[in-house]
């Protein structure tokens, strides 16, 4: 069956399950800045709107709109900023 998962107070939530490329989360973020911690490599798609990335190595926000990805390594901490409600998949590597 499916996990439910909650973060930020219920601004960010998500649901786990198993796909064919390996475990996966489908979310959505309500407006606001959060910061996230990896334990596995996050391949991230924005499914729909735009989100804004810091990655530690980076020195200014990027910006990744509808269908495009980004990778994050593990093991780290990284900033993401939402304009609005933004749906996104998380695959784990």
């Amino acid at each position: 069956m499916f996990n439910t998962n909650e973060y930020f107070d219920g601004k960010v939530k998500s649901i786990a399950l198993e796909s064919a490329e390996g475990t996966a989360t489908i979310g959505v973020m309500a407006a606001g800045e959060y910061e996230f911690g990896t334990s596995t490599v996050e391949i991230m798609t924005v499914i729909s709107g735009k989100l804004s990335v810091m990655l530690p190595c980076d020195s200014s926000w990027k910006e990744y709109k509808k269908f495009e990805s980004f990778v994050v390594p593990k093991d780290i901490k990284f900033k993401v900023k939402a304009a609005g409600d933004t749906p996104y998949l998380c695959l784990y590597k």
